[in-house]
C-alpha cells in the first residue's frame, strides 16, 4: 500500500453497475504501478482476496487511465466497500468502455496482479 501511495494519484467520479450513483475513486494508473515493479507482458491476471480472477490485457492499461483505486469517495475503502483495492476504468469517459466486457475485467478486493 505504502508503494502505491508514493505513486502519482489519479481521481475520477463515474457511474459503475455496483452503486446507484457515481462516485469518486482515486489511486495510481495500473500503468503506472506495472512501470513500478518493472514488469512487462500482454495479459494481466487480477486475483481478489476471495480468489475470484479475471483477465485484463496489459494493452488495456495503455489505451485506458485504468487505476488501482485505493479510495472511494476520499476514504479508504473496507473490504466490505469492494477494498482495499479496486481496479477500476472511467467508465463515464467513452461508450466503448460501458460494456459488459469492460465491467467484468474490474476486481475489486484486489489481492494480487499476475503478469503474463
Amino acid at each position: 500500500m505504502a508503494m502505491l501511495e508514493k505513486l502519482p494519484q489519479r481521481s475520477f467520479s463515474t457511474h459503475t453497475p455496483w452503486y446507484p450513483a457515481p462516485r469518486t475513486f482515486t489511486g495510481p494508473l495500473l500503468r503506472d504501478v506495472l512501470a513500478a515493479a518493472g514488469v512487462s507482458g500482454t495479459q494481466l491476471r487480477l486475483v481478489a482476496l476471495n480468489d475470484f480472477k479475471v483477465g485484463m490485457p496489459v494493452s488495456d492499461t495503455k489505451k485506458f487511465d485504468v487505476i488501482v483505486a485505493r479510495l472511494l469517495d476520499g476514504q479508504p475503502m473496507a473490504v466490505r466497500e469492494k477494498g482495499p483495492l479496486f481496479v477500476i476504468y472511467p467508465y463515464d469517459r467513452s461508450a466503448e468502455l460501458q460494456s459488459e466486457l469492460y465491467f467484468g475485467r474490474s476486481a475489486w478486493q484486489l489481492r494480487t496482479i499476475e503478469v503474463q
